[in-house]
């Protein structure tokens, strides 16, 4: 009781002597010093792990572990999720959304450190998947709950969610601006100089830790490469539409057959089993899907291509052109299998790392094939803004896609062709795909914010807040006289219909009996079942709001009432309580 005491007095003398936002400013900067010794951890726990394989017993010439590796570390990741954490952790920036697309913008605090461990296990032994997007959720739940630990409110709360995964991004990548950009883009809604300062301090502080540890040497550093041509501009816009449908197949492929895992594998066992067996058969024909891929991007980026291929037991049918281009095609194509087979076996890891691998691999498919035709361009140049290209058009995000390859690479001096690819890319993905892989499964449920300010308000609106049950119900075989007697109680001028289970069989409005219910002889005639109609529509308990204001537009109608999945009648929404309750949310949403 008495800790209780203190940690009041604090909070009290706190809100005396410390602004909000003063507070913010500090509470940024220690977010990202958390967010960078985070992510050095994650890495320290990888390479650690990696080295013990390597040293103990790859060295010995037993190579065959690279295929047991992989199913070792699913099945701990599994084990440790089922049994340790007992919370699905899975899927970290859709949390982010779903945390941010609530309201509530709070994030469990054992993602602080179960995202570490478990995304830490699956990719030490080679799960094929990326560590980047576990980091953002440790990130972004270390600002929730400091937020939440200083009784902050949601909007803050929000902001320093931003700040986390802002600053987790800046200190795995060592990736400042596109950790602000990354968090603009895909996590948060609006430019403001609120919002910019607590982000900058976050993912530059981030940054600069992470070069105090592991210096400041680029991760993919570019030793070659070919200047800018403004000639080559047609090759890039080509390269941009293949990038554009390659996040297409991505982001497709990828969310197809994780609903297939997700809704015919069931036992952990099984999904283990499967998944296990999947990747490493999968690693055994395509060595350079095992782990994050990011050997395979430096050696093409430094022009060595062959290295990428020689492993492989299919290097025994040759190693022409047409078989190299044949195999990294192949690998393209298998690379999501693997990363859902990592995933859906029970381990855990991002799309970051596995979007950079495809990237780079159809920038350098890209680059040959112009090369084969005739037409000379720099493979390593073309590998390097595929990155971009992938990234860009997986997230939807082609600032993020430009500013982070130029900081991976310390490529800034081809920030045109990053730009052409990038813009293309996700212009191209836009036709056919308006969500990110992120955002898809929240859009569906109609629980994403996005930057359309209007439609973001609407989805922090939800149906609890709008829906009204002070309305007097009737029953279908009342008589007139017994329902004048409920209108004499009533102070609403609609009635809602319904039967002896509950549900909802129509509506009786007062102007429909007002000429008849002061005249007694027709108290028994008439009952409310001949007196009632149909609603103009009928709305569900679980229906976005957005949704709801598309059915009063389409009806007309200025109320209508509200039923469950039995058809049970909840209660009604009106217009006006929408309007009433979207102009106090908007208020909150766009104070700064």
């Amino acid at each position: 009781m008495q800790t209780k005491d203190l940690y009041d007095r604090f909070i009290e003398w706190r809100e005396q002597h410390i602004s909000e936002k003063q507070l913010v400013l500090v509470l940024s900067f220690f977010v990202g010093i958390f967010a960078a010794l985070a992510a050095t951890i994650l890495k320290a726990f990888i390479h650690f792990i990696q080295h013990l394989i390597n040293s103990q017993l790859i060295a010995g010439g037993h190579t065959w572990w690279y295929l047991i590796c992989p199913i070792i570390g699913i099945t701990l990741a599994a084990l440790f999720v089922k049994y340790v954490v007992k919370d699905d952790i899975s899927h970290g920036i859709t949390k982010i959304l779903y945390a941010i697309s609530q309201r509530k913008s709070i994030i469990k605090t054992h993602n602080i450190w179960s995202s570490i461990v478990g995304s830490g296990l699956t990719i030490g032994f080679g799960g094929s998947v990326g560590a980047e997007a576990p980091i953002v959720l440790t990130g972004a739940a270390i600002g929730s709950n400091l937020a939440k630990l200083f009784r902050l409110d949601q909007k803050t709360m929000m902001l320093m969610i931003g700040c986390g995964a802002a600053g987790a991004i800046g200190g795995i990548f060592k990736a400042p601006i596109a950790g602000l950009v990354f968090t603009l883009e895909v996590l948060l809604m609006d430019l403001t100089m609120t919002s910019v300062g607590p982000l900058l301090i976050s993912s530059v502080t981030a940054t600069a830790i992470s070069y105090i540890v592991s210096g400041a040497t680029p991760m993919f550093s570019l030793s070659d490469y070919a200047p800018f041509a403004v000639h080559r501009i047609p090759w890039y816009l080509v390269l941009g539409v293949v990038c554009g449908f390659a996040s297409l197949y991505f982001t497709r492929g990828m969310n197809t057959a994780e609903q297939w895992f997700k809704h015919h594998v069931r036992s952990v066992g099984m999904k283990i089993l499967i998944g296990g067996a999947t990747l490493s058969l999968l690693i055994f024909l395509f060595p350079p899907l095992y782990g994050e891929g990011y050997d395979v991007i430096i050696q093409l980026l430094n022009g060595d291509s062959q290295s990428a291929f020689i492993n492989s037991p299919l290097v025994r049918f040759g190693s022409t052109t047409w078989i190299l281009i044949a195999y990294f095609v192949l690998v393209i194509i298998f690379k999501i299998f693997a990363s859902v087979a990592t995933n859906g076996g029970g381990g855990v890891g991002g799309i970051f790392a596995p979007s950079l691998f495809i990237g780079s691999l159809v920038g350098f498919v890209v680059a040959r094939l112009h090369n084969m035709a005739g037409i000379v361009v720099p493979e390593n140049n073309f590998a390097l803004v595929g990155m971009a290209g992938l990234m860009s058009g997986v997230m939807h995000a082609p600032l993020t896609g430009i500013f982070l390859i130029a900081e991976l690479t310390g490529g800034y001096h081809l920030f045109m062709p990053l730009m052409i690819v990038s813009v293309v890319s996700y212009l191209t993905i836009k036709l056919f795909e308006p969500h990110s892989l992120y955002a898809m499964r929240l859009a569906q449920k109609g629980e994403l914010l996005t930057h359309n300010k209007d439609r973001s308000v609407l989805t922090l609106l939800k149906m609890d807040n709008v829906l009204e049950t002070d309305l007097k119900t009737v029953h279908p075989d009342m008589t007139l006289g017994e329902l004048v007697k409920v209108i004499a109680e009533s102070h609403r001028n609609i009635f809602p219909v319904v039967d002896n289970e509950g549900k909802l069989r129509g509506v009786l409005l007062l102007d429909e009996v007002r000429n008849i219910m002061f005249q007694p002889r027709l108290y028994d005639r008439f009952t409310v079942a001949q007196l009632m109609i149909s609603p103009e529509a009928v709305l569900s308990h679980d229906m976005p709001m957005d949704k709801v204001m598309e059915t009063f537009e389409d009806t007309g109608a200025w109320n209508l009432p509200v039923v469950d999945e039995n058809k049970k009648y909840l209660g009604f929404v009106s217009k006006s309580k929408i309007f009433n309750s979207y102009r106090h949310v908007l208020v909150h949403f766009s104070d700064e």
